[in-house]
């Protein structure tokens, strides 16, 4: 790998990182958190709500990169936020993130609460992985 492609896929996943974050912590709103995984039409309004604003906010982090010089093409970045919208709402679904946890033997850290809240916890870290996997993405079918 070229070391200018490997500075591309870190600032590509930094940005997602920081869309990541505004867009699951600060532009969901309460109603999409808590009815999000719920069934029916109500759940589904409420993920697609939220996957709306989470995304908005990691496009609003790739054009940042694309307004500093950072080359990135329309087609990496459709892939790479395809990618992270499929998972990202497959996750958010809830049940798969505990599903995940008490098949690998992490059946109490699925069900605490306090002083961790293992499913946000788990959550979030295969979001990350999922971010990561986007960046590459990103950049590798975007160069």
């Amino acid at each position: 790998m070229v070391v200018a492609e490997a500075a591309v896929i870190a600032a590509v996943f930094c940005a997602l990182f920081a869309g990541h974050h505004v867009g699951d912590h600060v532009a969901q709103t309460d109603w999409q958190a808590k009815h999000k995984a719920g069934p029916g039409w109500l759940g589904v309004r409420a993920m697609a709500g939220h996957l709306l604003g989470y995304h908005a906010c990691m496009v609003a982090a790739l054009l940042g990169l694309v307004a500093a010089g950072v080359p990135l093409t329309f087609q990496g970045c459709a892939v790479g936020l395809v990618f992270s919208a499929v998972t990202h709402g497959f996750l958010d679904r809830r049940w798969p993130v505990r599903w995940i946890l008490e098949h690998t033997g992490s059946r109490a850290f699925a069900a605490s609460q306090t002083p961790l809240h293992g499913p946000y916890l788990a959550d979030q870290s295969l979001h990350i992985v999922c971010l990561f996997v986007a960046a590459l993405l990103v950049v590798g079918v975007g160069g």
